[in-house]
Protein backbone atom coordinates (compact mmCIF):
# COMPACT_ATOMS: atom_id res chain seq x y z
CA UNK A 1 0.00 0.00 0.00
CA UNK A 2 2.77 2.44 0.95
CA UNK A 3 4.54 1.73 -2.35
CA UNK A 4 1.33 2.35 -4.30
CA UNK A 5 0.86 5.68 -2.53
CA UNK A 6 4.43 6.72 -3.37
CA UNK A 7 3.84 5.78 -7.00
CA UNK A 8 0.63 7.83 -7.06
CA UNK A 9 2.38 10.87 -5.57
CA UNK A 10 5.23 10.53 -8.06
CA UNK A 11 2.71 10.39 -10.91
CA UNK A 12 0.95 13.52 -9.63
CA UNK A 13 4.26 15.37 -9.35
CA UNK A 14 5.26 14.34 -12.87
CA UNK A 15 1.87 15.45 -14.21
CA UNK A 16 2.16 18.85 -12.50
CA UNK A 17 5.67 19.37 -13.85
CA UNK A 18 4.54 18.35 -17.33
CA UNK A 19 1.64 20.79 -17.16
CA UNK A 20 3.98 23.67 -16.28
CA UNK A 21 6.32 22.70 -19.11
CA UNK A 22 3.42 22.55 -21.56
CA UNK A 23 2.24 26.01 -20.48
CA UNK A 24 5.76 27.39 -20.94
CA UNK A 25 6.07 25.87 -24.40
CA UNK A 26 2.64 27.19 -25.41
CA UNK A 27 3.35 30.71 -24.12
CA UNK A 28 6.88 31.06 -25.47
CA UNK A 29 6.61 28.92 -28.57
CA UNK A 30 9.87 27.23 -27.61
CA UNK A 31 10.15 23.48 -27.62
CA UNK A 32 12.73 20.82 -26.94
CA UNK A 33 13.05 19.46 -30.51
CA UNK A 34 12.31 15.88 -29.59
CA UNK A 35 14.61 15.86 -26.58
CA UNK A 36 13.23 14.30 -23.44
CA UNK A 37 13.26 16.39 -20.29
CA UNK A 38 14.24 14.46 -17.18
CA UNK A 39 13.61 15.78 -13.70
CA UNK A 40 14.94 14.28 -10.50
CA UNK A 41 12.85 14.81 -7.41
CA UNK A 42 14.56 14.07 -4.10
CA UNK A 43 12.95 11.21 -2.21
CA UNK A 44 12.84 13.27 0.99
CA UNK A 45 10.58 15.80 -0.76
CA UNK A 46 8.25 13.02 -1.87
CA UNK A 47 8.26 11.68 1.71
CA UNK A 48 7.33 15.15 3.04
CA UNK A 49 4.41 15.31 0.61
CA UNK A 50 3.27 11.84 1.64
CA UNK A 51 3.44 12.78 5.31
CA UNK A 52 1.38 15.93 4.73
CA UNK A 53 -1.11 14.00 2.58
CA UNK A 54 -1.55 11.35 5.27
CA UNK A 55 -2.04 14.03 7.94
CA UNK A 56 -4.76 15.72 5.88
CA UNK A 57 -6.53 12.42 5.19
CA UNK A 58 -6.34 11.46 8.88
CA UNK A 59 -7.98 14.77 9.85
CA UNK A 60 -10.69 14.28 7.24
CA UNK A 61 -11.49 10.79 8.55
CA UNK A 62 -11.62 11.88 12.19
CA UNK A 63 -14.96 12.38 13.93
CA UNK A 64 -14.51 16.14 13.96
CA UNK A 65 -13.61 16.06 10.26
CA UNK A 66 -16.85 14.25 9.56
CA UNK A 67 -18.77 16.86 11.56
CA UNK A 68 -17.15 19.67 9.56
CA UNK A 69 -18.28 17.98 6.33
CA UNK A 70 -21.88 18.23 7.53
CA UNK A 71 -21.58 22.01 7.77
CA UNK A 72 -23.06 22.18 11.24
CA UNK A 73 -23.34 25.47 13.08
CA UNK A 74 -22.83 26.29 16.75
CA UNK A 75 -25.59 27.85 18.87
CA UNK A 76 -24.62 31.35 17.59
CA UNK A 77 -24.88 30.34 13.94
CA UNK A 78 -21.12 30.22 13.34
CA UNK A 79 -19.55 27.28 11.49
CA UNK A 80 -17.71 24.77 13.67
CA UNK A 81 -13.93 25.03 13.36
Amino acid sequence: MKRDLKDQVNDIIRDEIQEVINQYVDETGKGFDGEELKVNIPQDEVDKLLKEYKKIKKKQKSNFGQIKKLGLLDKNGNPLN
